[in-house]
């Protein structure tokens, strides 16, 4: 799945015999080294859902009142912050 997105580049280091089997693979579906890797972690990521990572486990711990605190949480932030220092003067 070719992609026009921006490309990063990244340098990895593979065994020889890893080497050796994706140059097969990629000669065999008529695609580059590079664009295998890609599919590679395409793959990786949609076998590792956002939805399970332990960090998700977090939302919901804190309670609020405001219940647009998502969409306004850096004017939230910001008034705490003045509170904060006003206290301190």
């Amino acid at each position: 799945m070719p992609s026009t997105m921006t490309k990063a580049p990244l340098q990895v280091y593979l065994r020889q015999d890893q080497m050796d089997s994706l140059r097969s693979l990629a000669k065999r579906q008529g695609v580059s080294l590079a664009e295998l890797v890609r599919q590679g972690v395409d793959q990786l990521l949609i076998s590792s859902p956002i939805a399970n990572d332990p960090l998700w486990d977090v939302v919901g711990l804190g309670q609020s009142e405001a219940g647009d605190l998502a969409a306004n949480h850096d004017r939230y932030l910001a008034e705490l912050e003045i509170e904060d220092n006003r206290d301190a003067a």
